[in-house]
């Protein structure tokens, strides 16, 4: 199945953001368009998971930020959107994420009202991410 919704987010510093993504969340680059005279601007990057997939840019000034309003967590004042990620391992993964300088806001728990496990970690640029065994495309058990 290709999937037809992939979250977007901007970072003040892409490059940095493409390693920690890769090093703390276990993405895998598919694809970096950096400036071709300066590497720390990446125009688009498209990093996956487990065939899933999200993209990312370096926050620029210019004419795209003026027209889509694009703001940074920093910049707003606090959060702009989060991503969940559907993963099995969510202790290990939380520790995995610890260990590589994520911000964890939410202890790994059992969801309260509803199946799974879950955690959620602030990434250094202030983007929140949730990672979770609930998986909602799982067909619904009767109960």
């Amino acid at each position: 199945m290709r999937h037809a919704i992939i979250p977007s987010i901007r970072y003040e510093d892409a490059p940095a953001a493409i390693l920690f993504l890769c090093d703390a969340f276990g993405f895998l680059p598919h694809a970096v368009y950096a400036d071709e005279d300066d590497q720390q601007i990446v125009h688009h990057a498209q990093l996956v998971r487990d065939g899933n997939m999200v993209m990312l840019g370096s926050a620029m000034p210019g004419e795209a930020q003026e027209r889509y309003g694009w703001v940074t967590p920093e910049e707003a004042g606090g959060v702009t959107s989060s991503v969940y990620v559907v993963i099995e391992d969510v202790d290990g993964h939380c520790e995995r994420a610890r260990a590589q300088g994520a911000t964890i806001i939410d202890e790994p728990h059992d969801n309260d009202g509803y199946p799974g496990r879950g955690y959620s970690a602030r990434d250094p640029e202030g983007h929140i991410w949730s990672f979770g065994s609930y998986d909602p495309f799982a067909p619904i058990e009767d109960a």
